[in-house]
């Protein structure tokens, strides 16, 4: 799904409604994934907790905005006039 949306936003369409689509699309995944991992071994869950599910979303936030970060090229210096 989010391969669409991607895909829609490098042919043109409107860049608010392609980042409100990926958004409503993506957070009932992310709260479901974090309930999973969250929930106790009895319920059906990981058993991780809440402290350690939310530490490791925070690393996988962090080297994400790492990588996109640095992944680009780095920028060409003005032309001195």
């Amino acid at each position: 799904m989010i391969a669409l949306i991607s895909l829609a936003y490098y042919l043109g369409a409107n860049p608010v409604l392609t980042f409100w689509l990926a958004y409503i699309l993506t957070r009932p995944l992310g709260a479901s994934l974090g309930d999973l991992l969250s929930q106790a071994r009895e319920y059906g869950g990981a058993g991780l907790g809440t402290i350690y599910t939310s530490l490791g979303f925070l690393a996988f936030i962090i080297v994400l905005v790492a990588w996109v970060t640095f992944e680009g090229k780095p920028a060409k210096p003005a032309p001195v006039r």
